[in-house]
This record gives structure tokens, C-alpha cells and sequence, in this order.
């Protein structure tokens, strides 16, 4: 006798193939029997007229590792259908475990009491021990890597000898078991890294035949000269590479979109296995302190609060930020009325206001008002800011190379939209509302493209014998509604129905893949 039977859904299977109609059985974790027949036994039989049963969806780029371990029934992602999360990226993570890595990664990832894990299969055997409601991917992240091997005075270039402990770390770690590598070369510590240090460990990872994601030095004024580096380390050291949420910051810069994309279709043609992914939304959401240049991330929070704190130093931020070089400036390129502050755990007021609204009430420039805020700030403080056209989102999305990632991340109490709506409004909204691309190339961006590049055996389509992550909904009816995602009615783990007509269960059937 089967568990669960599926009759009579449209099946859109993660391959991009046409969808048809077929009744589908499981048993324990298992897709079992896929076909036309009829099947009397059945535990539970579920009426799929009218609906879709796709591939469970997988997100390759997420930043849940410790929501996972604070709210392990991951109702926010499974209630878009999301049933795999790859996190640990843009070089930020939570293992291997040393001294200032929670602080370091906390406006991202959050907080969490007490670390009691210190490398990755002891934090898989947290997230075990405590049960999770979707299954989690994890990536070795550059900038725990980098602490681990250089203690908290990471924020300079390694010796030859760090660098050969990075690689004997990063080489354990996979051998662990996590699915990758991954750096944030615009964020503190990884913004230090040499090119030799990067080829170093691109060699462990291609030996061991990992995926590198990477968050490039530069997405603004620079984008092409910072593409150009990581497609050179890719096709230096024949790494497979994921260009994470590629997109060209800035007003003055949506004209480079065209480029990037034709420099990423060169080096594959070159022989580069190189994708890249992208969220649903033309605004971004990061670190307030990350509008900061690299010469004052590199130093602690708290050396950080002194300097913004000192009217010299301070100046010579301004300068930096205003005219800056071989970096990033995120405040020059967007400006102050596009950048908004979406938590400040010590100015909890200004939440929802943009830093121009913030000097205006202040009475102060916006520079200004960000500098005294951040002073001040001794806990999370977070943003989103106006990144892109919706133009320059549109090409990116609908080229072949593109593969579905949220950029979720839950350290704020009030977190960014992509958290919670990401892979609805990707479908709702693109997919089906702009006829962005048929539904079936949808679904394959969201499941077989993503299980592919992470080289996932039994995961990412409907076939028999994979395993039972599925996703089943009315394509009539997907919305974000609000605070609501609407139309999916039932999401599968690891054939557990952990939302069922439209509710979540509250399992705990996801696994560390």
C-alpha cells in the first residue's frame, strides 16, 4: 500500500519538458510510481484536477542557517513552496567555528545563544538533533575560513602560511560533506583576499568537484572589471562558478547589463562553467555598516563606532565614500533617497525610512545621519536599497543561464520580501503575469537547474525513485497577497506533507543533503 496518491495533476517535472497529466504514488520518502494507471490502495489519496505538482522548490542562494536552528519549521520558506535551501553565501556562514565569526556574520545571519557546534557535521548534527522542516544545503564560507586561519586580525592580506591553513580548513570541511565554497569579496574579511589565496582554494574545491559562489568585489561602477576577475579564477583554476544575484547597481550603470551577460556567455563558450542567480525584486537588502568603505570594515564594530564617532576619521570616510576607488560605494551610486533602513535595534524609529528621510528629521545630511547612527548602533542594523531597473531585472531573469536564488535573510525582525515571497512572486508575478518565460522553464529554474549545479542525486524533478519533495498549487490562484502567499496548497519533504490545503503541519521531515 502506498502512503500518498496524487491523481489527475498536471505534472511539470523540473526538466523543462512539456507538463502532462499522471497519477503519482509515494511510499516513505520516495516518488514510487509515476503513470496513467489506476491505484485503489492508498493511505491518503489527494485530488490533483487543476493543479500542478512540481518538483519541490530549491533555492540556491538563502542565508538560513541559523533561522533554521530559531524557527526550525521553516514555515516563511515553506509556504512559498521552497523545500531545499543552499546556505553559508556570499563568504558569510557559521562553521568552522572561531573567535568573532557570530559577530562578524550577524547582520545577515542573526543571532543565536549559544554556538555549540565547531565545524560543519557538528552543525549538521545540530540541525538534526533539533529537526528541520526543509532540507538544508551548506556551503563553507570564506569569511569563517579566513578567521579560522588568520584569528580576528583577518582584515589583511594572508601569508603563504594562512593561506596553506585555509586550504587544509576548506579541505576538511568538504570532505565533511558541505556542497561548496563560497566568498563575499565585497564584504570584510574576503574583501582582502589576494588572487593567490583564491586560486588556493579554488584548487581544493575543484579537486573535490564543489560549486564556488561567489559575491564579486564590485556591482556597481566597476561590475565588469569585478566579473572579468571571477570568470578569470574560474577559468584559471576550471572551477565550476555561480556568479551570485548578478545584477549592475546604480542608475549610471543599467546600460552594462548587456555586457555582463555577453561576458558570461563568452566564457562558457570558453569552456567556464559559469551560471549566475537573481531574486525577483529591483531593491536589495544588506548590512547598513556595508555602506562603509573596506579601510573601516576591517576593523572591529567597535573600533568601526570610534572612528564614525571622530570628526577627522570621519571626514576622510566622507571622501571615500563620496569618491571612491577599486570599491563599491553603494551610498554615491544609489544616493540616500533610495537607501532605507529597515532595522536599527538601537534607533527602532527610524525603521522604514530612507537616510534622506532620516537627515531631514535629524536635521542633518544624510551622511551625517547615517554616520551618527551607526556610532551609536551596538546591535543589527539592516537595509534595502534600490539596486537595479526593472528593465536590467528582466534580462537577467529570463536568460538561460539564470538560475532562481532569494538572497533570504532573517536577522532583521522586519526581514526583506524576498524572505517570505521570493519564489511566488518569481512565478506570479514574471513567469505567468508577464509571460516571462513558459511555466515549465519556471519551474525548471526553481528545481532541476538549481539540483544540477549542486549536483544533487535524487532531488530537483518528478521522477521515480527521487526523493519526495513536491510542490502542489493552482497556478490560477499563486499571489503574494500581503503578508500571505496564495495558491500553494500542498508542499511535500521528503514525502511528508508539510503544508497541507494551504496550512502549514509543523513537520520536521528535512534532511542535510
Amino acid at each position: 500500500m502506498y502512503d500518498t496518491l496524487i491523481t489527475g495533476a498536471t505534472i511539470i517535472d523540473g526538466s523543462g519538458s512539456r507538463p502532462y497529466n499522471a497519477n503519482v504514488a509515494l511510499f516513505g520518502d520516495r516518488i514510487v510510481f509515476i503513470g496513467k494507471e489506476g491505484i485503489s490502495r492508498a493511505r491518503r489519496q489527494i485530488d490533483g484536477r487543476g493543479l500542478v505538482l512540481a518538483p519541490g522548490f530549491i533555492d540556491i542562494h538563502t542565508h538560513t542557517e541559523l533561522e533554521a536552528l530559531r524557527r526550525n519549521t521553516m514555515t516563511a520558506r515553506l509556504m512559498q513552496g521552497i523545500t531545499t535551501d543552499v546556505s553559508g553565501n556570499c563568504g558569510i556562514g557559521v562553521f568552522p567555528v572561531s573567535s568573532g565569526l557570530a559577530k562578524a556574520v550577524e547582520d545577515v545571519l542573526g543571532t543565536y545563544p549559544v554556538w555549540s557546534w565547531s565545524d560543519y557535521r557538528s552543525f549538521r548534527d545540530t540541525l538534526i538533533s533539533r529537526g528541520i522542516g526543509i532540507n538544508e544545503a551548506l556551503l563553507v564560507s570564506h569569511t569563517a575560513v579566513r578567521l579560522a586561519a588568520m584569528g580576528e586580525d583577518a582584515g589583511r592580506e594572508a601569508t603563504d602560511d594562512e593561506i596553506d591553513r585555509m586550504c587544509q580548513i576548506l579541505s576538511d570541511e568538504l570532505d565533511k560533506g558541505a556542497r561548496g565554497f563560497s566568498s563575499g569579496l565585497y564584504y570584510a574579511p574576503c574583501v582582502f583576499a589576494s588572487r593567490k589565496e583564491l586560486l588556493r582554494l579554488l584548487s581544493v574545491v575543484k579537486e573535490k568537484g564543489r560549486l564556488f559562489s561567489v559575491h564579486h568585489r564590485c556591482e556597481g561602477d566597476d561590475v565588469e572589471v569585478s566579473l572579468a576577475e571571477v570568470l578569470s579564477l574560474a577559468a584559471e583554476s576550471g572551477v565550476r562558478l555561480e556568479v551570485s544575484h548578478l545584477k549592475a547597481i546604480g542608475k549610471e550603470n543599467q546600460h552594462k547589463v548587456d555586457n555582463l551577460l555577453r561576458m558570461i556567455e563568452d566564457a562558457r563558450s570558453g569552456g567556464v562553467d559559469v551560471k549566475f542567480d537573481q531574486y525577483p525584486y529591483t531593491f536589495g537588502s544588506t548590512s547598513l555598516f556595508s555602506l562603509l568603505p573596506p579601510s573601516i570594515l576591517a576593523h572591529s564594530r567597535l573600533e568601526q563606532r570610534l572612528a564614525l564617532s571622530l570628526e577627522n576619521e570621519r571626514e576622510d570616510i566622507r571622501k571615500e565614500m563620496l569618491h571612491p576607488s577599486g570599491w563599491d560605494s553603494i551610498y554615491s551610486m544609489v544616493g540616500p533617497d533610495d537607501i532605507k533602513v529597515i532595522y536599527l535595534e538601537n534607533g527602532r524609529k527610524y525603521s522604514g525610512m530612507t537616510l534622506s528621510e532620516i537627515g531631514r528629521e535629524r536635521g542633518e545630511d544624510p551622511l551625517d545621519a547615517l554616520f551618527d547612527l551607526l556610532s551609536e548602533e551596538t546591535g543589527l542594523a539592516v537595509m534595502e536599497d534600490i539596486t537595479e531597473s526593472e528593465e536590467s531585472l528582466l534580462k537577467i531573469m529570463a536568460h538561460p543561464l539564470m538560475c532562481f536564488g532569494s538572497d533570504s535573510l532573517y536577522s532583521s525582525p522586519i526581514p526583506h520580501p524576498r524572505s517570505r515571497h521570493a519564489a511566488v512572486e518569481f512565478l506570479s508575478s514574471y513567469v505567468i503575469g508577464r509571460s516571462l518565460m513558459p511555466l515549465e522553464e519556471g519551474i525548471r529554474k526553481l528545481s532541476g537547474e538549481a539540483s544540477d549545479r549542486l549536483s544533487l542525486p535524487d532531488r530537483g524533478y518528478i521522477r521515480e525513485g527521487y526523493k519526495a519533495d513536491m510542490v502542489l498549487f493552482d497556478p490560477s490562484k499563486l499571489a503574494v497577497d500581503g503578508d500571505s502567499n496564495k495558491g500553494i496548497d500542498y508542499v511535500f519533504v521528503n514525502g511528508a506533507a508539510a503544508v497541507e490545503n494551504g496550512e502549514p503541519t509543523g513537520t520536521l521531515s528535512g534532511q542535510v543533503i
